[in-house]
């Protein structure tokens, strides 16, 4: 949660305290696709050499059947991201993304970051927000964004729209050096593989030295549904898979630690009065939390956070004129990312003659369905 100290929102950040309830910025063993609409961004912040040091830059995208490996079909990323979009197509680790990030804000300087810290309540009051955190501290600001994620507490003063929907979609996660994988199973591609109730992708992170590998399935977990970390058995989940191909069971089958993450989401957006209102506003998952069937929630953010300085800028000094702009201009977008990333879960997940004409279509069709060029040719700028 990001709160403006001052009259506003400083133009480079400054005038910000950094509000995060983690006791520190650990590490998160999972990994981000990042399209050409987000490291377009990333190089606008002074960020493409950063990111070049520890992402991948896979040259394409092949789609697989799980059940018998067939190559179903082929984007090409690479030469032709950069050619067609003008940025390049990257796989990160998100503990990575994270630090980049991180160091860049810290280097702005004049942001205060406050750890370990839990936001009891906010209350707008006249031309200010009072923010009372849980230990009894007082903050003063001129606005308020909640950052908070798909359970936000922000947005249940905001919006009190009740809690996230949950998916019925369990997502096993695993990241691993690529050295101690068997030969067979490395892989420098993104590789998609669609199956009946069930899908799995893998892609290269950190200079392509490590995999980052999710099989999505149905199911739930026991439990606080909002605990989003879980440990995970190997074993069900290889007997989840017992009817997959070759080349994916043999690669889940190299793995041993896995972890487990309960999806939930929310409708697509319907207003622009879930992401701002008055001196209170929503970026990322808080405001849009969206299935990842499409890859691109940690994209979204950064294109809130985009746009979010570009509005405060042309509003410099009105702090509820610039998240009033800021959310006209992204709740269309938003929501209709969050209605493709549904889309695209139930694409993948077809079973029965549908999954038959699905994997005919793309055959016949190949980059023409894997390509998104209103996605990918978005410019926030």
């Amino acid at each position: 949660m990001a709160c403006g100290r001052h009259g506003a929102f400083g133009p480079q950040g400054q005038g910000l305290s950094l509000v995060e309830q983690a006791p520190a910025f650990g590490e998160v063993g999972a990994g981000v696709q990042l399209g050409p609409n987000v490291t377009r961004i990333l190089h606008g912040w002074g960020l493409q050499q950063a990111v070049a040091d520890v992402a991948a830059f896979p040259d394409r995208l092949e789609v697989r059947s799980a059940l018998s490996g067939q190559l179903l079909g082929t984007l090409p990323l690479g030469e032709r991201a950069l050619a067609v979009y003008g940025a390049p197509y990257a796989t990160i680790a998100r503990q990575d993304l994270h630090a980049l990030l991180r160091e860049a804000v810290e280097s702005l300087g004049g942001i205060d970051i406050d750890l370990n810290t839990r936001i009891a309540s906010v209350a707008p009051v006249g031309e200010r927000v009072q923010v009372l955190t849980h230990d009894g501290r007082e903050l003063d600001a001129s606005g308020v964004l909640g950052a908070d994620g798909v359970w936000s507490a922000l947005r249940r003063q905001l919006v009190d729209d009740g809690a996230p929907r949950v998916t019925g979609h369990l997502a096993f996660r695993a990241m691993v050096p690529q050295s101690d994988l068997p030969a067979g199973v490395r892989s420098q591609v993104v590789t998609a593989w669609m199956g009946p109730h069930f899908h799995a992708v893998q892609y290269p992170v950190r200079r392509g030295e490590w995999l980052n590998v999710v099989v999505i399935v149905h199911g739930s977990v026991v439990g606080d549904p909002s605990v989003w970390d879980h440990s995970a058995n190997a074993g069900e989940l290889r007997v989840r898979l017992a009817n997959a191909g070759g080349p994916l069971l043999d690669l889940v089958h190299a793995i041993d630690d896995w972890r487990l993450w309960a999806l939930s989401d929310r409708p697509p957006m319907r207003s622009a009065q879930e992401m701002a209102l008055g001196r209170l506003a929503l970026l990322g998952d808080a405001a849009h939390p969206m299935r990842p069937y499409l890859a691109q929630g940690a994209g979204m953010a950064i294109e809130d956070a985009q746009q979010l300085s570009l509005s405060l800028r042309a509003h410099a000094g009105d702090v509820p004129a610039g998240f009033n702009h800021y959310a006209a201009a992204r709740w269309q977008r938003n929501a209709r990312v969050q209605a493709r990333a549904i889309r695209n879960g139930d694409i993948f997940h077809l079973q029965g003659p549908m999954r038959v004409a699905r994997d005919v279509s793309m055959k016949l069709l190949g980059d023409k369905l894997l390509d998104v060029p209103w996605l990918y040719g978005y410019n926030a700028a």
